[in-house]
């Protein structure tokens, strides 16, 4: 049987919060790839994968968006990474990519979140960086449907992070950027690892609420930065503390 495609990925390095690395003895989940279909409960860990390649990678027949472990994707055959995470199911965590060895923009610019096979479920590919500009903090939502995954996605502020600071560029009225060439990786003096605020949605197999997204919703009307500021300064703090 043919392997999925995100096994001829190469994998990129990456750091997490230190709960991410460590089973835990409440893990009843005993699938650790991300393309492994499973149904999880509270507390279990959850294995799933970021892909970074171009937005047209992930294109099938030029109409159709699959899941990076779908082998009828051309990945294996393009400068594609990916990153993999096991974060706790109803956590809210923060996910980094250290990218002070790696540029996103020289493999594509775009990513997906995925995982699951025969249920398999990805995100819409969201821009990260290219020549000009770099995205470097995203909040990603996990939804389920009794312990199933059933979607990934982006959500964004429409720029409320960044509104008014002129050390970052409003694009498409979403994502806040910097200049490329303020980056590490670009020969500039700024960390530009990408930070993902990870939250869950929907129900467990045993029908319970997973809160987290809500969660950090309240939290938005204070200062997400105060719960990561040990994480987050090597990625913000350079630019006024913004989260």
């Amino acid at each position: 049987m043919a392997k999925p495609a995100v096994y001829f990925l190469i994998l990129m390095m990456m750091a997490a919060t230190p709960s991410l690395l460590v089973e835990s003895s409440d893990d009843t989940n005993q699938a650790y790839t991300p393309c492994s279909d499973t149904k999880v409960q509270i507390s279990d860990g959850f294995t799933f994968g970021i892909a970074f390649s171009s937005r047209q990678s992930f294109i099938f027949n030029s109409s159709l968006q699959l899941s990076p472990c779908d082998r009828r994707l051309s990945l294996s055959n393009s400068n594609s990474r990916v990153a993999l995470f096991r974060p706790k199911v109803d956590e809210i965590s923060l996910l980094t990519i250290n990218t002070s060895s790696f540029s996103p923009d020289s493999v594509g610019g775009y990513m997906v979140a995925f995982a699951g096979r025969k249920y398999a479920a990805r995100s819409l590919p969201a821009f990260v960086a290219n020549g000009t500009y770099t995205v470097t903090s995203f909040t990603l939502v996990l939804e389920f449907k009794k312990g199933r995954l059933q979607n990934l996605y982006w959500k964004r502020d429409g720029c409320a992070q960044c509104s008014g600071n002129s050390n970052f560029v409003c694009l498409n009225k979403q994502d806040c950027a910097i200049r490329s060439s303020s980056c590490k990786n670009q020969g500039g003096s700024v960390d530009c690892s990408i930070g993902i605020q990870l939250a869950f949605s929907g129900t467990d197999k045993h029908l319970s609420a997973l809160n987290s997204w809500y969660e950090v919703e309240n939290l938005r009307q204070y200062s997400l930065f105060g719960l990561y500021s040990n994480l987050r300064d090597s990625l913000t703090g350079q630019y006024n503390k913004i989260f």
